[in-house]
């Protein structure tokens, strides 16, 4: 059996090279696990359609929203390890869910091999111009005059948004209700007309909607100022000090996956962030451009696994499943 065992390790370092020379033969899906119109799905299309003109073969971006990424997560750690189902993982699925959700269906650090981290963006504090604050300040002292009263909404349990404003309540010492949606792009539209008050909202895609107008803009959640927009403070800034929580976004495949294919994806994802195209698109919304190595990468998820796990242990973010 050993021997067996020895033999098919060999066949497999011998064949990979030839097996991404000939890989891909037909088109590719990449799973967003949430609905179109948010920041996961902006970062997931800016990079598919430069994969596509580089591998030569269609790369789908396929929306599974639900549960707060689960699905998607599930849906691409099962899929066949052959190089033909990407994952664009973030924070939500990989570092969150796995400390609420019980008896949760896959292994974030076990189910996928890490390919690239493709970039990283702040929060905004937007609000909805119906609300009675204007400022930071103001907000937190309406929400403790008034426990439970502000609704914030986000794109489902254990998303970014989520996380950010989980975190703010905890530091600010407020408590408000929670209105979990199914992507950024029904939350944003119910924020707009004032349904719910505030979404801690990562700055790509939402971005256009503060400059219009249509929402206000209190404050940035990174630790400096956001290039984007320079005039909000962080919240670091207003009082809050060591706040930081934002976006990340990063591809991935299922575990068994062929080495050399993941070092072929992780070859043209990087030269596609380094073109102008894709760096200049993920720029102008906001979005630092990364570009990591799949050991960079797998560093960057243990740490944040870690460290969430610890804040939701220590009591420092409290997340309802």
């Amino acid at each position: 059996m050993k021997l067996v065992s020895l033999l098919l390790s060999a066949w497999v370092l011998l064949f990979q090279p030839v097996m991404a020379q000939e890989w891909p033969t037909r088109p590719l899906r990449l799973i967003v696990p949430f609905s179109p119109g948010g920041g996961n799905d902006t970062v997931a299309r800016a990079v598919a359609n430069q994969l596509t003109s580089s591998l030569g073969q269609p790369v789908v971006v396929e929306n599974r929203a639900g549960a707060g990424g689960v699905i998607g997560a599930d849906m691409a750690a099962k899929a066949a390890p052959d190089g033909y189902t990407m994952f664009l993982g973030g924070v939500g699925s990989l570092a969150v869910n796995p400390h609420i959700v019980p008896k949760i269906s896959y292994d974030a650090l076990k189910d996928f091999i890490p390919v690239v981290l493709l970039a990283s963006a702040p929060s905004v504090v937007a609000v909805s111009p119906k609300v009675p604050f204007k400022t930071v300040q103001e907000m937190t002292a309406y929400a403790k005059a008034n426990p439970g009263r502000i609704n914030f909404a986000s794109n489902g349990n254990g998303s970014s948004a989520h996380i950010a404003t989980a975190l703010y309540e905890t530091m600010a010492g407020v408590d408000m209700t929670h209105v979990p949606y199914k992507g950024l792009a029904p939350a944003m539209t119910d924020l707009m007309s004032g349904q719910v008050d505030i979404m801690f909202s990562s700055v790509v895609a939402i971005t256009p909607q503060i400059k219009s107008g249509k929402l206000r803009a209190l404050a940035v959640t990174s630790a400096k100022r956001s290039a984007l927009l320079p005039d909000l403070p962080t919240l670091a800034e207003l009082g809050l000090t060591g706040y930081e929580a934002g976006s990340w976004y990063g591809l991935l495949v299922p575990a068994g996956t062929p080495e050399a294919i993941v070092r072929r994806l992780n070859a043209e994802s990087v030269k596609a962030l380094r073109g102008s195209s894709v760096r200049d698109s993920l720029s102008s919304e906001g979005a630092e451009v990364v570009g990591s190595t799949p050991e960079e990468f797998a560093r960057h998820i243990r740490a944040e696994h870690a460290r969430i796990g610890k804040m939701i242990k220590d009591g420092r973010l409290k997340m309802e499943p």
